[in-house]
Parts: C-alpha cells; sequence; structure tokens
C-alpha cells in the first residue's frame, strides 16, 4: 500500500511539472515571437542601410575615378609640355616612347574556340605579365569562344566588339561581307588599344596564331628599332616564304628589311595609328596596307624563320592559302636571346650597305642551273628577274610566293627576296641600280 502511494504522488509530482512547463511556454511564447519579430526587423533595417551606404561607396568610387582620369590626363599632357627639346623643330611622337614601354598583345577573335591554343602558348612563353599584358578583342558574339575567352580569368583582358550588324556592301561583294567585318573589328579593337588604354605600341596577332618560344624576346628586342629608325613601320614575326626547306633553321637569329606588310603578328607605335585610322579602309585592311600612300617608302623587319605559324583553316578565306601553303611554314623552335644582340645592323643605312654587296656580289646562276643543282662550288648565288612575267616565272620555278602587291614581292627588299633552295642561299633579284616598285606590276 505505502508503495503503491510512493508511485501516486511521483506520478502527481512528474504530472504538475510538465505542465508547469508547458504553462512556462505558453505564457514566454508571445515574447519570444515578438523578440524576434523585432530582430528580424533590425536585421532586415540594418541590410537596407548597409545596400544605402554600399551604393554611397560606389558613387563615391565613380567619382574618384573620373578626377582621377581627368587628373592623369592634366599630368600627362603637363608632362608631354616639359619634355619637348628647346628647338623650334619638335621630334617625331614616337621617338617620345621609352624603349621600356608596356607592349600589349592584342588577340583578334571571332567564332573559333580553338583560341585557347593560341592564348596557352601566349600565357607560356610571356616573361611578364606586366610588360605584355594580353587583350583579347572578340567579335561576331559567339558564345562558346567567348566561354573560352573568359576561363582565363584575370591573366587576360577581354573587350567585345559591340557592332555586329551586317555591313552594307556593294552588290558583287556580298561574299566579302567578312572582309569588312575584319576591318570594322580591327579599327575598333586599335582604337581602343591606343586610345581607350592609351598604350605607346602594340603587338596584334590574330586567333588562329601559335607563337614561338622567342615571340616575346623578338619583339622586346626589336621594338627600340622601330623608335630609332622612322623608316620602319612595323616588325613582323612572319617570313613569306618561311617553308621548312626555304629557310636557314640552323640560323634562327637571321633577320631582314622588308619592303612588303607581311602582317600575321605584327608590332605598331601609336603614332602609327595615329596616322592610319582617319583613313581606314572598309575591308581587306592588309591590302590597303601594302600599297603606296600607306607604306611611303617604309619597311618592316621580318625573320628567316618565323616567330607565328597558323593554324586555322578556316576563315573568310576559306582556306584559300592554308592548305597549299600556310600549313608548310616553318616555326622557330630555338629560343634566340635577341635582347642580348646587337641589331643596329638592320637600320636603313647599315642595312643597305652590307645587304646590298652581299647580293650583287655574289655570282650569277641561270634558273636552271640552278635547278639541276649545278656550280654547287658558287655557294651564294642570284638569279636576276627584269620584268613582271620573268619575275614571275622565276618564283614559280623556285618555289618563292609569286605573288605582288603594288609591284612588291612577299619578303622582298629592293626587289630581292632572299631564301634557300636545295640547302644553298640564294637571291632572286632584280638588275644592279635598282629605282623603284612598279605598281603595275599586280
Amino acid at each position: 500500500m505505502l508503495k503503491k502511494s510512493s508511485l501516486i504522488a511521483w506520478g502527481l509530482v512528474l504530472f504538475v511539472a510538465w505542465n508547469a512547463l508547458i504553462l512556462f511556454f505558453l505564457w514566454t511564447r508571445p515574447q519570444y515571437l515578438s523578440d524576434h519579430s523585432r530582430l528580424t526587423e533590425e536585421v532586415i533595417r540594418l541590410a537596407q542601410d548597409a545596400e544605402v551606404e554600399l551604393e554611397h561607396q560606389k558613387e563615391l568610387l565613380h567619382q574618384i575615378y573620373r578626377y582621377s582620369a581627368l587628373w592623369n590626363k592634366r599630368k600627362a599632357k603637363n608632362l608631354h609640355l616639359s619634355v619637348q627639346p628647346p628647338t623650334a623643330v619638335l621630334l617625331p611622337q614616337h621617338n617620345q616612347i621609352s624603349p621600356d614601354a608596356v607592349l600589349p598583345v592584342v588577340v583578334i577573335a571571332c567564332d573559333r574556340s580553338t583560341v585557347r591554343r593560341c592564348l596557352d602558348k601566349l600565357l607560356h612563353y610571356r616573361p611578364s605579365k606586366e610588360r605584355f599584358p594580353i587583350i583579347v578583342s572578340q567579335d561576331c558574339g559567339h558564345e562558346e569562344t567567348a566561354r573560352v575567352i573568359a576561363s582565363y580569368g584575370d591573366s587576360i583582358m577581354h573587350i567585345k566588339q559591340p557592332n555586329l550588324s551586317d555591313i552594307p556592301v556593294p552588290t558583287d561583294h556580298r561574299k566579302f561581307q567578312g572582309y569588312y567585318k575584319i576591318a570594322r573589328h580591327y579599327r575598333w579593337a586599335l582604337s581602343q588599344v591606343f586610345r581607350t588604354f592609351k598604350y605607346q605600341a602594340a603587338i596584334v596577332v590574330e586567333d588562329d596564331l601559335e607563337v614561338a618560344p622567342d615571340f616575346f624576346e623578338y619583339f622586346q628586342a626589336s621594338f627600340p628599332l622601330l623608335l630609332a629608325d622612322p623608316t620602319l613601320w612595323c616588325i613582323s614575326a612572319w617570313n613569306d616564304n618561311g617553308k621548312e626547306q626555304m629557310v636557314d633553321v640552323a640560323h634562327p637569329e637571321l633577320l631582314y628589311r622588308t619592303d612588303f606588310f607581311p602582317g600575321l603578328g605584327w608590332l605598331l607605335l601609336s603614332d602609327l595609328w595615329d596616322e592610319l585610322e582617319p583613313k581606314w579602309p572598309k575591308a581587306f585592311w592588309d591590302d590597303w596596307m601594302r600599297q603606296p600612300e600607306q607604306r611611303q617608302g617604309r619597311s618592316c623587319i621580318r625573320p628567316e624563320v618565323s616567330r607565328t605559324m597558323t593554324f586555322g583553316r578556316k576563315g573568310v578565306s576559306h582556306g584559300q592559302f592554308f592548305d597549299q601553303y600556310l600549313k608548310f611554314i616553318k616555326l622557330n623552335d630555338r629560343f634566340v636571346p635577341f635582347t642580348q644582340m646587337d641589331l643596329s645592323y638592320l637600320k636603313k643605312n647599315n642595312y643597305e650597305h652590307s645587304f646590298l654587296a652581299q647580293v650583287y656580289d655574289a655570282p650569277q646562276l641561270r634558273v636552271e642551273e640552278l635547278q639541276g643543282n649545278q656550280r654547287r662550288e658558287l655557294g651564294t648565288v642570284r638569279v636576276q628577274y627584269t620584268t613582271r612575267d620573268s619575275f614571275k616565272a622565276f618564283a614559280k620555278a623556285l618555289g618563292v610566293m609569286d605573288d605582288l602587291k603594288s609591284g612588291v614581292p612577299r619578303a622582298g627588299y629592293q626587289g630581292i627576296i632572299s631564301f634557300l633552295y636545295r640547302g644553298r642561299r640564294v637571291f632572286l633579284a632584280p638588275p644592279p641600280g635598282w629605282t623603284g616598285y612598279d605598281p603595275s606590276w599586280s
């Protein structure tokens, strides 16, 4: 009986305790919910205040940016005025550019997702992100290509050409719409580089080019030449006659002057863009560059062995030259320390003294003798042409590119083309006393 009473007592205690807990919970629940509601309101208020503050800070940053741009512009203007020579005759603008200027690489891209191959090699060989920033300018609005470019993050800069509309063209040029869009893209991209970003020089490549291990070394070393010699207007990584059997792969350090604008990886100065932009063509910009009105007697530097090669069969030319020619171009695979070399021999006066003597001191040989591998003991030889037709015939027979642009042969300097034929150096050259190009030879 006592044991039963104890169990009842304990049961009452548990019952009372349980109900007390329930009552306590019920009494405190409204207060808890009220506090929780007030806490939520406080958090929302703080978040709203933070958002307002962020907007305020953003506006301050925009103001700082605007005033900074104005200050830098004024500072640059004052600096420009302070470094003018004291004489009345002003030096050309490019003489004011430092040999240590930043050289951005502008990659002209469109709808090739294989741009990854180009960018991977550029990033692999790039010695300095600061000295050689990479700017990819994309036309066409191709999403897959845009995703590939974006995947590189802040290792590159990605800009997009905003005008993707078709361009009105003459009826007989409808099939050339692509060339019009390319010219428009080049103009926009180079204007961004020189007008918006204010770079003093730029290296231009396209999205289907692969670069050599010493690509950056080559441009860094030759850049001062472009500054020092007003008879130069570009440095090119390309040899138009750069098939492997036609170049001296044992001497990749050889460099030449050429009157033919090669493109395909080239360096230009901002003052050249100042000159070209107002008259930039609607299409076929590279052939336009080769006209006398643009070239104005100036030359480019080009290598014996190309520092770029193209892997892009797809394009507006529908692989016109790729299968027959471009895929055979030899890409240099040996690093040449150009920055440790004296390249002053490429300045106009030095070059003409040595190069022309080398060409016209070489014994003359007929094409038939060369094809028959005769007179090997002569070493370097010269094959002479006198007319447009003889040039084309000899060039074709020897495997040299035989087309002419405004009378200028590919890779030619004063009409002379240097190449290897069956392992021997050959100069395909006009007679001594060259007097200039004939634009009708085209």
